[in-house]
């Protein structure tokens, strides 16, 4: 059991290697149970059953599932591994994603737009649409996605991976919203990690330093049911944190020269968009404001 006292059932997608894996050793370690997935490769190792396998050698509960995430049906083939192995479903951790092709937008092949978008958006939102009845009937739901800062400031030469990123963000903020009455938990986290993408900028210290474990404890926390955030966007990596959001600044004004003469003053952020449109709507002149009341 972890430390709720609820032996919780965890997802974690892309969990063969690499951060994944990370995750999935970490909520093991703590008395969840996990499905750990990974897709399978023709004629090579399973690298979910690997993980799977060490899970149980070290006294924790695992099983495999080898469904590609992208596939059609994965997400109720992923759904029905929980259930058939554990009875229930507690929590997903999204993590299964692709960089794409290093390229240029003006050179760039839109299959591979598509291709990276396929993997890393629409999987999760048919993964979360199986997943959903049975989160919301769990005592403690929890959604996390892992996403990457990516989505929020882009990155040269990966246009289709930030762009993927940014979706993904819009989808877990929206529907962290429309959870909230349902009681299910759902958040972002950003990882900074030595990873294939990373490795480049890392001296050797670093990647020590960076390892996908130092940012395990912020997964593990975020899907458990004392987490009590949702619509949090999260960035971890050598065990440091720090919340991120995104920001307007100030009130309104009435020209755009006036809004960047005023900079970057009084940052605000909202719970979602339709308290941004109120809060904007909040500096027009009584008149207006009463004309559209």
């Amino acid at each position: 059991m972890d430390e709720s006292g609820d032996e919780r059932v965890v997802l974690v997608t892309g969990a063969g290697k690499g951060l994944g894996a990370a995750f999935a050793t970490a909520l093991a370690a703590n008395g969840a149970r996990v499905i750990v997935n990974n897709r399978a490769r023709p004629g090579e190792p399973s690298s979910a059953e690997a993980m799977a396998s060490a899970i149980r050698r070290s006294g924790g509960l695992a099983i495999a599932e080898t469904s590609d995430v992208a596939s059609p049906g994965a997400g109720q083939a992923l759904c029905t591994a929980a259930l058939d192995a554990f009875g229930r479903l507690d929590a997903l951790i999204l993590n299964a994603g692709v960089n794409g092709p290093a390229a240029r937008v003006a050179t760039g092949d839109p299959a591979a737009f598509r291709d990276v978008l396929e993997i890393n958006f629409h999987a999760n939102v048919a993964l979360v649409q199986a997943a959903l009845p049975h989160l919301i009937a769990a005592p403690s739901g929890r959604i996390l996605f892992v996403s990457s800062t990516a989505g929020l400031y882009g990155v040269r030469a990966r246009a289709a991976y930030a762009a993927s990123k940014g979706a993904l963000n819009a989808f877990a903020l929206s529907l962290a919203a429309e959870l909230r009455r349902d009681r299910v938990g759902v958040n972002i986290l950003m990882p900074y990690a030595a990873t294939q993408m990373t490795m480049p900028l890392l001296t050797p210290e670093l990647v020590a330093a960076m390892a996908p474990e130092a940012a395990a404890s912020a997964a593990r926390w975020l899907v458990s049911p004392f987490c009590t955030e949702t619509g949090g966007i999260w960035v971890a990596g050598g065990g440091r944190f720090r919340r991120a959001a995104p920001v307007e600044f100030g009130t309104p004004a009435l020209s755009l020269e006036a809004a960047q003469a005023a900079g970057l003053a009084d940052p605000r952020t909202f719970a979602d968009a339709e308290a941004a449109f109120a809060d904007f709507l909040a500096s027009a002149p009584p008149a207006e404001r009463a004309a559209a009341e």
